[in-house]
This record gives structure tokens, sequence and C-alpha cells, in this order.
């Protein structure tokens, strides 16, 4: 089998260009996680962070292995959901940087705590995302839109590029009740800017 990290690192610098740096983190029983830090130009939006270049951190490394199921007695090595993590924020707002550490314990739950990560999901760090931050958690999203899927030779699934968006603990909490698609629904009819690295939750009365 071909060794995975190359050939996602190699999709996320066709996607996003070079990064400007990288931190290597590895916890107690698991593999090396990096982060890479990209910067890229500022796109429309619809608030003002929008008008800011962009910053995206992806992880490097959790595809390594594949998301085995927690109920399963033995996991497979080979075949199972693969997944990489990226979360875009508005560059020069906020520490964003200290996002690295957050975003590597997420990126090693699978390992550690034997879960899948999939679109719909929320992932809670227990703490703020970086200094300051009103989120302490995130929403996957569905992938695809910001890098492709990397497909892998058979039997192994693809990797996918699961987008993060950062949740207010009140977002998360009405997330729980009424879903990843109804709080989505609610920042699109709020035209919220979820690159915001400092915005105010969603109106969710």
């Amino acid at each position: 089998m071909a060794d995975v990290l190359p050939l996602v690192e190699a999709r996320l610098r066709s996607a996003l260009g070079e990064p400007d740096a990288r931190a290597a983190i590895t916890f107690l029983g698991t593999d090396r996680v990096e982060v890479l830090r990209f910067l890229d130009a500022g796109a429309p939006g619809p608030a003002a962070a929008a008008d800011r270049p962009l910053v995206r951190y992806a992880t490097l490394g959790m595809s390594a292995q594949p998301m085995a199921d927690p109920t399963a007695t033995l996991a497979d090595p080979v075949k199972g959901p693969r997944a990489e993590l990226v979360l875009t924020v508005a560059a020069g707002v906020a520490d964003t940087d200290k996002v690295l550490r957050p975003l590597a314990v997420l990126a090693a739950s699978p390992q550690v705590e034997g879960v899948i990560v999939a679109p719909g999901a929320s992932l809670d760090v227990g703490e703020p995302l970086w200094p300051g931050a009103p989120f302490s958690s995130v929403l996957v999203a569905e992938p695809g839109g910001l890098v492709e899927d990397l497909e892998l030779d058979a039997p192994m699934e693809p990797v996918r590029f699961l987008p993060l968006l950062p949740m207010t603990p009140n977002e998360a909490a009405w997330k729980r009740v009424h879903g990843a698609q109804a709080l989505q629904e609610r920042w699109l009819t709020h035209e919220t800017d979820l690159r915001d690295p400092q915005r105010n939750s969603v109106p969710l009365d």
C-alpha cells in the first residue's frame, strides 16, 4: 500500500498553496499529527471579516489510519473512512495560531477515543479554540468544497477533507436539540460569517 500522508499533503498543497508554517504534535500512544497553516487572500462574504486575508489550518496525520467502528472487536488496518480536518478563519483578528493543539487533539480523537468523525458531528475540545475565542466546539461540515476527496488504491476508502465550523456554546446546545442541518440553515438565513473568529452567536429564538 502506498504511504497515504505524502499524497494527502500533495492534495492540500495543490488546493491551498504552499503552507507558511507547520507544527507537529504527538500524544502518548498515537501517531504524530501535524497542522499546516496556509494564508489566502480574502474572498467575498457576508460580513466585515470576509474582506481580510484568510488563514486555513489543515491537519496531516489523521488519515494515516482508517477510523474504526468503536463497536468492532477488531479494527481493520486498511478498510474504513479516512479524513483530515480543515479550519478557515479571518487572519489578524485573533490569536488563532493557538488553535494548532486543539486541532491536533481532534485529529487524534479517532485513535485515542475510537470515534468516527463524520459530517454533522460535534467535536468539543473543552476549552476555547484559541485565547478569548467564543467557541470551544466545532461542527463537522460536508467535504468536497475546498479540497476534493483524495482517491486511494482499493480497498482503501478516499481521504475526505472535513471543514470545521466553530460553534458558540449556545449554538452547540441548540444543535444537539435541532440537528446540524437546522443550525446551518439558521447561519445561512442570518448571513453569518463563520470565518469571523470573534463573531457572536446567531439568533436562536
